[in-house]
């Protein structure tokens, strides 16, 4: 599939359109009989976990959907948008069809705190929900803490990050437009582990597509915490050089200090600062704030440890967590991949558990991400992950790992249509 009929199959919505949809209050009541699991977070891990919870039941688990949005929003290929290859609208997607196909209840509205004792989530409005088993799918938090210049250490007003697509992606993309040609956008990377580790990459060199046809004389500088690149390190390096010589640099070992907005500098640990005229500045991350604040963030104070078996809490029992708020196995990325492979998986387990009948023990899923570099090719990384009796961990699958050896045409065909797939199984 060509990108030109992949884009006119998303206008002509054979993909799920934009609409939003809110949980009717009157249909909260448990149903008789039906053990209920609440599913915190609609994105890629709790999409999918709602969804196969009620097909490995055979609709015999009743289920929560909460989630604040209105609709999906993908955040694989909103780099794309960066390049004029992809528009937000696109990649915005209703979870209508899911709701209805599935009988989920899908409640817009933040969870404001959880009782693990009551077994209960608590809503903004006073409501209190009970549960039988608790998943929470909260992504990440952004770290401000840090940068002293900041003074809303919670939202960190005035920096743009752009790793959640949505609005601070339109607004990087229309500061990036109203920069004048020879002007310089740098973009900060924080030390791993961090969302998605080939974005940041990804993303230089969606915006050098764009500089190459309206600012050619602008400049990227991709000033990184991590000692190297941390995915397709050659492949990116390769691109860059011949692809676009003289406009990305790329500079390792910059550890960010702190962000003078007012000045649009850059303070760096060891090095000079750095003064550019867009600032791209990705924070450090830990998992979601209700994970957090509910002490679920037992490793390092920023991720949450899982049984790797049934995905649950090592904090907390009967709550379970998934995708890139927790600490991942060996070699395993925060993608939406990941996330996908263990919110089957984790259906598989909370199925198994909440009927008494023999858990899966070498559950198993894989991670395929791909990077477009330039307008028409792309590559990708990938690996399986099966689970280890004895480190009780995920382990890498002895000769899974498979890593594009150039970036082609080809690729970025199946890259498209990895991210079809991708939506349409979580949507539909």
């Amino acid at each position: 599939m060509h990108r030109r009929d992949f884009i006119q199959q998303l206008s002509a919505g054979l993909l799920l359109g934009a609409t939003s949809t809110k949980g009717l209050a009157a249909n909260l009541g448990k149903s008789q009989g039906l053990p209920r699991v609440i599913v915190v977070g609609g994105g890629f891990g709790g999409l999918t976990v709602a969804k196969y919870l009620r097909v490995f039941s055979q609709n015999k688990i009743e289920i929560l959907l909460i989630d604040p949005s209105p609709s999906f929003i993908s955040s694989p290929m909103s780099n794309l948008i960066f390049s004029n290859q992809f528009q937000l609208n696109q990649l915005t997607f209703s979870r209508q069809t899911l709701v209805q196909k599935y009988g989920l209840q899908l409640i817009q509205s933040m969870v404001t705190r959880i009782d693990p004792e009551q077994q209960q989530v608590h809503l903004p409005t006073g409501e209190k929900l009970n549960y039988d088993r608790l998943v929470l799918s909260p992504g990440v938090a952004f770290q401000f803490d840090d940068y002293s210049n900041i003074s809303d250490k919670k939202n960190g007003t005035g920096i743009v990050h752009a790793m959640q697509a949505g609005p601070q992606t339109l607004q990087l993309k229309k500061s990036i437009e109203a920069m004048k040609d020879g002007g310089v956008f740098a973009i900060t990377i924080p030390m791993a582990p961090y969302r998605c580790p080939p974005s940041p990459y990804e993303r230089a060199c969606q915006v050098g597509i764009y500089f190459k046809k309206y600012q050619p004389k602008s400049k990227i500088l991709i000033l990184d915490a991590n000692p190297d690149i941390t995915s397709k390190s050659q492949l990116f390096k390769k691109v860059w050089a011949n692809y676009f010589p003289q406009m990305i640099e790329y500079r390792n070992n910059h550890t960010l200090m702190d962000v003078d907005l007012s000045d649009q500098r850059l303070l760096f640990e060891v090095q000079d600062d750095i003064k550019a005229d867009v600032l791209n500045v990705i924070p450090p991350m830990r998992a979601g704030d209700i994970a957090h604040q509910s002490g679920l963030t037992n490793i390092n104070k920023r991720w949450c440890g899982i049984n790797f078996l049934t995905f649950e809490s090592t904090a907390i029992q009967k709550i379970h967590i998934l995708g890139d708020a927790t600490q991942g196995g060996d070699l395993m990325p925060k993608s939406a991949q990941i996330a996908y492979g263990q919110g089957k998986a984790c259906a598989q387990a909370i199925t198994q558990l909440l009927f008494n009948t023999e858990l899966n023990h070498q559950p198993h899923y894989n991670n395929l991400c791909y990077s477009f570099m330039t307008e028409s090719t792309a590559a990708h990384i990938q690996t399986d992950h099966l689970y280890d009796a004895n480190l009780k961990t995920m382990k890498v699958i002895p000769g899974s790992q498979e890593l594009s050896s150039t970036p082609t045409e080809d690729e970025y065909a199946k890259g498209l249509l990895w991210a079809k797939d991708m939506w349409k199984d979580i949507l539909s």
